[in-house]
């Protein structure tokens, strides 16, 4: 090993050997200790090796935290993204990583069981943060970005089952949807479905989603229709676009600005939209429509009184 380290100590930085040699301890470790493992399909298919007992996770994305949260598997947690700190019943003393650049000698100094990690982590240039964790035998498993509510249920199973918490997923599953089906039943009555604009970015950048997106599907639960249906995923519409399809109802969850809803009725050409004309613009929870986990159930009830307020009288 020493003359390992010493062929390739120019080539090296400082923490690069550091995190080696952490490697090696903790592969040591666990090769001493006998743990066998389980083969498991992550939700971004990759195959991946877990241990059989999983009491140390890493969270790197709010979704996930909140899901851990509600599988009553909160305890377990050692760390999270700076994102999760606002989730309420997690423990404000845990180490905060970035979401695009966490930081390897920290983590590896937890000694995770696993990283439940999201498919969001990757940066710009489609970077994996976790490689160098993966390629030291620490387990990662990716939760993509849920094209649908009933891909949440899926994610929820997906955790449930590496943390050996079915019944609590099972039970939670099965809460979220008597929920969804009381507010599909609201809607079932609907004749004339409301085109709904939902828009999470706002000018000049303003960013919505269109098809294969979990957005879009609660825009459908509550018997509206989305714009931007028939556009795929992720989408930066011109200001034209939706001046054009002009919507009877805006939806906004933007809050890094003082009135969000006062700057869109102000947009140029946004007076003649139905919506502006009408005054039926509204802002919803961003963290529950924003965060594919258990919690989206608030901001569905809050888009459906929203779009539908004489369902609700």
């Amino acid at each position: 090993m020493g003359l390992y380290y010493g062929c390739i100590n120019m080539r090296l930085t400082s923490l690069t050997k550091k995190v080696l040699i952490i490697a090696a301890v903790i592969f040591s470790i666990t090769s001493c200790t006998g743990k066998g493992g389980r083969e498991i399909t992550d939700r971004s298919g990759r195959t991946v090796t877990i241990k059989t007992s999983i009491n140390r996770i890493v969270s790197t994305a709010p979704s996930n935290t909140e899901i851990i949260y509600d599988l009553q598997q909160a305890h377990k947690l050692v760390a999270i993204d700076r994102h999760s700190a606002n989730i309420a019943g997690i423990s404000e003393v845990l180490p905060k990583l970035d979401f695009f650049y966490p930081d390897a000698e920290v983590i590896i100094n937890l000694e995770p069981d696993i990283i439940i990690a999201s498919g969001h982590n990757a940066t710009g240039t489609g970077e994996d943060p976790f490689r160098l964790l993966r390629e030291m035998g620490i387990p990662v498993v990716y939760i993509s970005m849920s094209k649908s509510i009933d891909e949440i249920y899926n994610d929820i199973a997906f955790i449930a089952d590496i943390l050996y918490a079915e019944k609590e997923g099972e039970h939670l599953i099965n809460s979220m949807k008597a929920q969804v089906t009381e507010i599909l039943q609201k809607a079932s009555g609907i004749e004339s479905r409301k085109a709904v604009y939902f828009e999470i970015s706002t000018a000049p950048d303003m960013m919505t989603f269109g098809k294969d997106s979990f957005i879009d599907d609660m825009i459908s639960v509550i018997g509206a229709r989305n714009i931007f249906e028939n556009d795929n995923w992720f989408i930066m519409p011109s200001a034209e676009a939706v001046i054009t399809r002009n919507p009877d109802v805006i939806l906004t969850n933007v809050n890094y600005i003082d009135d969000p809803i006062g700057e869109i009725k102000n947009r140029p050409g946004f007076t003649h939209i139905n919506a502006v004309i009408n005054n039926r613009i509204y802002q919803i929870d961003n963290d529950s429509s924003s965060r594919p986990s258990s919690r989206i159930i608030p901001a569905l009830r809050q888009m459906s009184q929203a779009v539908y307020p004489e369902l609700y009288e």
